[in-house]
């Protein structure tokens, strides 16, 4: 994992953030709990192969 993987989310949560308010403000909060969704969705699939390889290193280190 490195810091592009944190500046990525970063960069996710700042326009999530910025495209929610707008679209709330134009009374659309539909689309902007989609649009939060998406972002969710989008960091996890990012996440999960770190998170999935953690758990590898533990169940590895646990084996004696």
């Amino acid at each position: 994992m490195g810091v592009d993987l944190i500046f990525r989310i970063a960069a996710v949560g700042i326009l999530v953030s910025v495209i929610t308010q707008v679209l709330k403000y134009s009374g659309k909060e539909e689309h902007a709990f989609l649009t939060s969704l998406a972002g969710l969705i989008l960091v996890l699939f990012w996440i999960v192969p770190y998170i999935s390889e953690l758990f590898n290193t533990i169940k590895r280190l646990f084996q004696i």
